[in-house]
């Protein structure tokens, strides 16, 4: 995937579904509920077993139609076992630079995670495409808000907490993107394969971010 097509897909609706834990055999539903939803970024975390396989299911199932990506990516042998696998970028939980590094020497997307303002900061000056604020209900859409005040032009994905309830708030403070995990993919739902409800909850959360662009 080219990094013009990922654009293209990313920013359609910057909000990524975070896969962790599930078992092979309920990727290919969850990336047909997503497309079903609107969704069109998915991140399957590195440290689910059987990581790498569930990447090559989900590009197969989502057929161009979803980004792919790879997400808890903490080594260079996760990076590279994500990259063979065809991830379409990369998300990290901290700033770990190798990483950067060579995410930025393949020309891979790179979104890592940062908290403090010199974490965001330094992500973003060592190449990131955008940063992960994480964990961002630690501070909240206030916070997001004081750190768009000097950094208006780094561009902001809140992980961790966000909701239904909260996504305007963080929207109205200046993030640019979000990671979602459990609002859209309850283990329980997943397990009973109530596929219509994830692809609600999608339209859901997008219905919420639509409406915001165009107010």
């Amino acid at each position: 995937m080219s990094n013009g097509q990922f654009d293209d897909l990313f920013w359609r609706l910057p909000l990524v579904g975070i896969l962790r834990g599930f078992r092979a055999d309920q990727i290919e539903p969850i990336v047909e509920a997503c497309i079903a939803g609107g969704l069109t970024n998915l991140e399957i975390t590195m440290n689910t077993d059987g990581a790498a396989d569930q990447i090559r299911t989900a590009i197969e199932a989502a057929d161009g139609r979803v980004n792919i990506g790879a997400g808890t990516v903490t080594s260079i042998d996760r990076l590279n076992d994500a990259v063979t696998a065809g991830a379409a970028y990369i998300i990290t939980p901290a700033i770990i630079p190798d990483i950067i590094s060579q995410c930025r020497k393949r020309e891979i997307p790179i979104i890592p995670g940062a908290f403090s303002p010199t974490e965001v900061w330094q992500a973003w000056d060592a190449g990131a495409t955008m940063v992960k604020l994480f964990p961002a209900d630690q501070g909240g859409p206030s916070y997001a808000k004081s750190l768009k005040g000097p950094f208006p032009e780094i561009r902001l994905m809140a992980t961790g907490g966000v909701s239904l309830n909260t996504i305007e708030d963080y929207l109205e403070a200046g993030v640019e993107g979000f990671g979602l995990g459990s609002p859209l993919f309850k283990k329980d739902k997943v397990d009973a394969g109530d596929w219509d409800w994830i692809a609600e909850q999608i339209r859901r959360h997008r219905e919420i971010y639509d409406a915001f662009q165009t107010h």
